[in-house]
């Protein structure tokens, strides 16, 4: 009586797991490119394009964050908040920063108002909030924008603000997808780890560096980028870590799906919205103690 032969043992499995992208790259890079050269060709060809610019973004970012929001029964209403988006970019650039407030809680007490004709009570509370939160989070601080706009060196301000979140994001997917070991918060963002933390660190103070040696003027320099660097990293990852709790919340993956390999126009939009503001008040904060 013959033996079957032994059925080959199943292989081993791997004691670590594959890492990936989890994106389509090529779409990624290749939107990403694009995006960068429109930003570009804005900043230093023709700025008067800016603030049509900011608009734009402001007005499909809040649609999108809206959008979201409706996902928790959330209702925003969304004809009185892309006009106060509209209306914040335009008093920002004609009238600067106390355009930019006025407009600003105009725009909270419209809301206000406008949902209390609707509604009353706890859910009409929980939408107003929704709402404010919404017209901060975009068109308010996307508006810082324009205050850069209209400062000395604006276009290479302006640069140091969008390349040092990139230079950041670059950083730690590299570094998170070749050494990434132990999550920073695994219950909020699984694929975030302290390797890529460092690696964001890295490339978020040497861009920093270069821009602020190579752009900059004398009195700021490349020791003033490299601390904006850094500190943009570290509000960055703060951010990132308090969107992806946000959309936990909301059961989504991305804000929205506008952009191809990227998600949503605020899934790339996020961290510039949180360095332009940092690097407006940093520069004041500067000004004010030099006199």
């Amino acid at each position: 009586m013959t033996t079957a032969p032994a059925a080959p043992a199943a292989p081993a499995p791997s004691a670590r797991r594959k890492r990936s992208a989890g994106r389509n790259l090529p779409a990624a890079i290749g939107v990403g490119v694009v995006l960068c050269a429109i930003l570009l060709g804005v900043f230093y060809l023709v700025p008067a394009l800016l603030p049509a610019l900011v608009a734009i973004a402001a007005v499909l970012a809040t649609l999108e964050v809206s959008h979201a929001l409706g996902s928790a029964n959330l209702r925003v209403p969304a004809a009185p908040l892309l006009v106060a988006a509209v209306g914040i970019v335009v008093c920002t650039t004609v009238y600067g920063a106390d355009g930019m407030l006025i407009s600003t809680a105009a725009g909270a007490v419209v809301l206000i108002l406008w949902r209390a004709v609707e509604a009353t009570g706890l859910m009409a509370i929980r939408d107003v909030v929704a709402g404010i939160f919404t017209l901060i989070w975009v068109p308010f601080l996307g508006s810082f924008t324009l205050l850069l706009a209209q400062q000395p060196s604006a276009s290479h301000k302006l640069m140091l603000a969008l390349l040092i979140p990139i230079a950041s994001d670059t950083g730690g997917y590299i570094a998170g997808v070749l050494f990434g070991r132990h999550p920073m918060a695994p219950t909020i963002s699984p694929k975030k780890t302290w390797e890529g933390m460092a690696g964001s660190l890295l490339f978020g103070v040497a861009g920093g560096t270069a821009v602020g040696a190579l752009l900059l003027p004398e009195e700021l320099g490349a020791l003033f980028g490299g601390v904006f660097g850094a500190l943009i990293v570290v509000i960055s990852t703060i951010g990132d870590l308090t969107e992806s709790l946000l959309k936990r919340d909301l059961g989504i993956k991305d804000m929205g799906d506008l952009l191809p390999g990227h998600g949503g126009i605020m899934d790339r939009l996020d961290s510039i919205l949180l360095a332009v503001p940092t690097l407006f008040i940093l520069l004041w904060i500067l000004e004010a103690v030099n006199g």
